[in-house]
């Protein structure tokens, strides 16, 4: 099954920014929604933010103010993740999620690595 393409990970040191991209097979506008999600060391893969079209995006608690989630309106295929003032808790592999609907399984990437260096 073709699935969701991440990129942008790697290391950063604390106070640093990062921006993860999420490249889809085809037009993000054919999904009911997408978000990002993160999976730290020995935890639960929790959700970080997503966006609804025409709704607005939302995030966790722990990320917001630092973390946004944007398109791209000219490639059409790609979601961002730019993530400011990134902290040692922020360090995980983040994954990126394509709601199908009620009647097809979500899409999953692969996972970026984000490293966040104290």
């Amino acid at each position: 099954q073709v699935q969701l393409v991440e990129s942008g990970g790697g290391l950063v040191q604390a106070g640093g920014s990062l921006r993860l991209s999420c490249e889809a097979p085809g037009s993000i506008l054919d999904f009911d929604a997408m978000a990002w999600y993160r999976q730290a060391p020995g935890k639960q893969r929790e959700l970080v933010g997503g966006i609804r079209f025409g709704a607005p995006t939302s995030y966790t608690d722990s990320v917001k103010g630092r973390f946004t989630i944007s398109r791209d309106n000219v490639k059409k295929n790609t979601i961002y993740l730019q993530m400011n003032s990134l902290n040692p808790e922020d360090t995980a592999v983040y994954y990126c999620n394509a709601d199908q609907g009620a009647w097809s399984a979500p899409l999953w990437g692969q996972g970026t690595q984000v490293t966040v260096s104290s």
